[in-house]
């Protein structure tokens, strides 16, 4: 059974993705295969928790979570979902994106992030992985500077895992440390609205924001239900009248606005953007949208990708496809040829390329060849000062990772690739301008780090379904395991022992599994799993986000230290 038919197999065994068809021939491309088998699992997601409780929340006048997000969003505009794989293959399949949706949508114009409970997965409780979504979407929204919509629709913590979400550093309460800093120090706008359930320190959510909507009849926000009410102090009180629209708004003055319907909600939230001052950077598009140039057909494109992911490929082939012209002015072409570095625009967005070239490279004045998508010292060089140039001039970075690793052996630790690998990570990892990644194949060892890895804290994370994050790959996991066990076997001219052929099978498996690009995305090791068509748009949407924050882009978030008692200003 080969590699790609093990990882299939084993994708298919997920909760989840158990309704898929049947698995397509072993002639069809790896990557036709794959986008297949993502497509059936997204459908499947983006149902929810089913159509009868899409049924039911209908019947209570109430529109579900999908359909209030593209309500919100301008008609017919793009929504890149952030997270939709998020613990898909866990609890039994009973989390569906984690309950929650976010993404960044497009709101008279402009990019908006938005949080939406799902109330048809488990009422809209929250499970620790509904919490790590929520913060992803808030550090897109602090680092890009853009506003961020939170339509609530939750019961609160799903108690039976409230050791998940309750306590520690990244547990619920960092929701409203960020609520709290986007507000205080950083302006980002942050928007409510209540368009259900909002109950207990959930509630401090929407307090936390600059403003409030609520819909009369079916939303509540309150520290305690009717029931808890009930039980802790004695009092009856209906709903309605404990937390509702009304009383918020004309009473309490916790919130400040009451709509009719969610229709009406949506509009006042669309009112509520477009009355805000545009963004203080934006980064200038072309006047009239280029295509990429590329001499691939769709066909051709998701054919690009060798059958066996250990096998060559041209990465310029893949770079044409997505960039204005399938121009790319290579920066020193010549040498350190297993990488490309070079500039580029993206829907008239300038970016910098780096990017992984595979296959046997001819090495310079006749030296021996070099393994593309390793990293050797002449290279990490080369990509060290590519990076400083382009954070000196103010130009994103786009990762496109195939990378296997750095070079090891006695010729790269003399010519100091352990310096030459810090130069760069140094200069990527404190580089202010916004990083973008894409995974096409391998992601492993110490090159996804400097390849601007999750650690790195990269603006955004995209992967192609073919991506495969990991240490290292599965054959050099059994060899540095079991290495000197099957070489003894060999030597004696003996069979391999059972207890070892077992354990190797065992092996195998479990890291074709936890090496397909599915398996990262359900555990938010990646925002999103793209495909090839999509990649153009995607990567230009993602940049224009992330150009209306002007820097720097380090950390989470970056204070402005202006107006803060006893920090330095911007100009010092």
């Amino acid at each position: 059974m080969t590699a790609a038919r093990r990882a299939a197999r084993t994708a298919g065994d997920q909760p989840l993705a158990s309704g898929t068809s049947p698995a397509v021939p072993d002639h069809t491309p790896r990557l036709t295969r794959l986008a297949g088998e993502l497509r059936t699992l997204e459908d499947r997601l983006r149902l929810g928790g089913g159509p009868e409780r899409i049924e039911r929340q209908h019947a209570q006048g109430k529109l579900v979570a999908r359909e209030r997000v593209a309500g919100l969003c301008d008609p017919g505009s793009r929504f890149l979902e952030i997270g939709l794989l998020v613990a898909y293959d866990q609890y039994e399949g009973q989390a569906p994106a984690a309950g929650v949706i976010t993404g960044v949508g497009i709101v008279h114009g402009r990019e908006v992030v938005v949080v939406a409970n799902d109330a048809t997965v488990k009422a809209g409780s929250w499970w620790p992985e509904t919490i790590r979504k929520i913060l992803r979407a808030q550090e897109i929204a602090m680092r890009c500077h853009v506003p961020i919509v939170y339509l609530v629709d939750s019961a609160g913590v799903n108690l039976p895992y409230q050791g998940g979400v309750f306590p520690g550093q990244y547990g619920a309460a960092r929701i409203f440390y960020y609520n709290s800093i986007m507000r205080r120090y950083l302006r980002v706008p942050q928007i409510a609205a209540v368009m259900g359930q909002c109950i207990a320190g959930g509630a401090y959510l929407p307090a936390l924001s600059d403003v409030i909507v609520m819909v009369k009849n079916t939303s509540f926000m309150g520290l305690g239900g009717a029931n808890l009410v009930k039980g802790a102090t004695g009092q009856t009180v209906d709903s309605e009248v404990l937390g509702g629209a009304t009383t918020h708004t004309e009473r309490s003055g916790v919130a400040h606005y009451a709509v009719d319907d969610d229709a009406a909600c949506l509009e006042k939230l669309r009112a509520l953007i477009g009355r805000l001052p545009p963004p203080a950077a934006r980064a200038p598009s072309s006047p009239v949208a280029v295509a990429a140039s590329s001499d691939l057909s769709r066909d051709e494109l998701y054919g690009v990708l060798p059958a066996d992911h250990r096998m060559s490929y041209d990465m310029h082939a893949v770079l044409r496809a997505v960039v204005d012209g399938g121009v790319i002015d290579e920066f020193q072409a010549n040498r350190a040829r297993e990488i490309i570095c070079g500039d580029a625009t993206i829907e008239g967005l300038t970016v910098g390329l780096i990017a992984n070239q595979r296959g046997l490279i001819k090495g310079p004045d006749g030296s021996r060849p070099r393994f593309g998508g390793i990293i050797y010292p002449e290279s990490a060089e080369k990509v060290a000062f590519f990076i400083d140039r382009c954070d000196r001039q103010g130009i994103p970075l786009l990762f496109v990772q195939d990378v296997s690793g750095f070079m090891v052996g006695p010729d790269a630790e003399e010519a100091g690739i352990i310096r030459a690998g810090a130069r760069w990570v140094e200069a990527m990892a404190t580089a202010r301008v916004p990083k973008l990644v894409l995974t096409i194949n391998h992601a492993s060892g110490a090159g996804y780090y400097a390849m601007a890895g999750q650690g790195f804290d990269p603006d955004f994370i995209f992967t192609w379904p073919t991506g495969r994050m990991g240490v290292m790959e599965g054959e050099a996991a059994i060899q540095a395991v079991h290495g000197p066990a099957l070489a003894a076997a060999r030597t004696a001219n003996l069979p391999v022992p059972d207890a070892v052929a077992t354990a190797v099978d065992a092996m195998r498996a479990e890291y074709e599994s936890q090496l397909d690009a599915r398996y990262a995305a359900a555990r938010g090791l990646v925002d999103a799993v793209i495909y090839p068509e999509e990649t153009r748009a995607v990567l230009a949407m993602a940049l224009r986000t992330a150009a209306q924050n002007p820097g720097p882009h380090v950390g989470a978030f970056v204070l402005p230290c202006d107006g803060i008692p006893g920090m330095p200003g911007r100009g010092a």
